[in-house]
């Protein structure tokens, strides 16, 4: 049953939409009729082709060339998530957001899923620990933390090929000094190797069915077997780093002249941005860092629980970047590269549903129509203030048939008294519920029919560790 569209909307085909708009910008949204775009969205995005104007008045030669939104749009805090804007001679950090970086990993085990189901009750203790009860312990130096600010994860892995970006190169490391310095010699803090809130999430997988064999058996992925995926991003780096472009911004509008009333500040790219270029590298970088920890310590787990194994990166996908290239900028918010390989397979596409429904790796296909972009997720429905109210009685089932691993242990006798805790709790879970979230299904399939990923294995969860 096809969903009911928004009036501005204009159908294309059974692939795309467009949003006709007074600046005659391209605008197109790859979303099928079963998938519903909420109007708070479309709201958002016509307040953000306002941009337009805005550069017009900065440089003659300013401009959004493109926007297209991928089938997870939904409304976010000023642009909506799911957009990738390109424009000419100018950038626009609110357009990247505050999250640099935030993006997926992938890695399959040489475990089976009938190897892990039985030791799920003790895995489970083993990740609460590690995530949230003093087990993770990662020690780095301040010469180690500057290290990965500045060049990303090389020195740290091997596997850069299966990375979209290993690491952007930044001249130093200074906007974050505290961090770097911190403790001392090798110290331990409670940032690197954090899940964060929200919908990141480490999760325990495995591969349900496999849907183009060839390009599986290439990411070492057959049926049953056991992978990781994690989402995070740059944490409190990131909100430092966008508050740093935000700020630029605004000392270099021009004095007397109003600012937008929609608050989006591009850079224009002939003013000195190479401050926002700095740190936004180091928080990108640390959030690479922080995915690779993540990682590290899902095997930890996995070895405690179950027994020695291999893990294999299949795929580090980045989500909210910018890529300067000339003088055009592309910028995807929410959204993931797409693109064609050199291998010939197409670049890994990592699709997560909702908590505890499946996700998807697909091969991208190099789509210029979708900007070489896909989705990072199937995209919330409601907000997060309406899933906090959702039903009791939908969350105990959902929380019977499915593992969360949280910082609070609900079975803990001495937290299940405490009715005031245990009622936090369950709010922040509902927020993330599955009710929350589009169904992932009709999301993929979008992209299937418009030519942006071919599907290439469906992967259902085992347990997802929450922050």
């Amino acid at each position: 049953m096809h969903k009911r569209t928004d009036p501005r909307l204009v159908r294309l085909d059974e692939s795309w939409t467009t949003l006709p708009n007074p600046y005659d910008i391209p605008v197109e949204i790859c979303a099928g009729p079963d998938v519903p775009i909420e109007p708070a969205a479309v709201d958002e995005l016509l307040t953000v082709l306002q941009t337009q104007r805005t550069l017009e008045s900065l440089s003659p030669d300013a401009r959004i060339e493109r926007v297209v939104c991928t089938p997870d749009f939904h409304k976010g805090a000023g642009i909506p998530i799911g957009t990738v804007l390109q424009t000419r001679s100018a950038l626009v950090p609110q357009a990247v957001g505050n999250d640099i970086n935030c993006g997926m990993r992938v890695e399959a085990t040489t475990l089976t899923v009938d190897q892990v189901r039985p030791r799920l009750d003790d895995l489970e203790r083993r990740l609460r620990h590690l995530f949230f009860e003093g087990g993770r312990r990662i020690g780095l130096t301040p010469a180690q933390r500057e290290g990965l600010l500045r060049f990303g994860l090389p020195g740290l892995e091997d596997g850069a090929d299966r990375l979209h970006v290993n690491g952007l190169p930044a001249d130093s490391a200074d906007e974050f000094r505290d961090w770097v310095t911190s403790g001392g010699g090798t110290s331990y803090d409670s940032l690197i190797g954090s899940v964060g809130g929200g919908n990141h999430f480490a999760e325990l997988q495995y591969v349900a069915a496999v849907h183009d064999g060839p390009t599986a058996y290439a990411w070492g992925l057959t049926p049953g077997r056991v992978v990781t995926m994690v989402h995070t991003g740059s944490l409190a780096l990131g909100h430092q780093a966008g508050a740093t472009g935000r700020d630029l911004a605004r000392k270099l509008w021009p004095a007397g002249v109003p600012q937008p009333a929609n608050g989006i500040l591009p850079i224009p790219l002939d003013r000195p941005w190479q401050r926002y270029r700095t740190s936004f590298a180091n928080a990108a970088n640390f959030a690479l860092g922080n995915r690779y920890f993540l990682s590290q310590m899902m095997r930890t787990g996995l070895t405690d629980a179950v027994g020695e194994l291999d893990a294999r990166l299949v795929y580090d996908a980045p989500h909210n970047l910018l890529w300067p290239t000339g003088d055009t900028v592309l910028h995807r918010k929410g959204a993931t590269p797409a693109g064609l390989s050199a291998d010939g397979w197409g670049e890994p596409v990592i699709v997560p549903g909702s908590m505890g429904a499946p996700s998807y790796l697909l091969r991208g296909l190099g789509n210029e129509r979708a900007l070489t972009s896909a989705c990072h997720g199937a995209g919330r429905s409601i907000p997060r203030g309406t899933a906090s109210k959702g039903g009791d009685e939908e969350l105990d089932a959902f929380l019977r048939e499915f593992r969360v691993v949280t910082p609070l242990n609900h079975r803990d006798p001495a937290i299940a008294t405490r009715r005031d805790i245990i009622s936090a709790w369950r709010r922040d879970l509902k927020q993330e519920a599955p009710w929350a979230y589009k169904e992932v299904r009709p999301v993929v399939d979008s992209l299937r029919t418009a030519g942006v990923a071919e599907p290439v294995a469906e992967l259902r969860p085992l347990l997802t560790v929450k922050g």
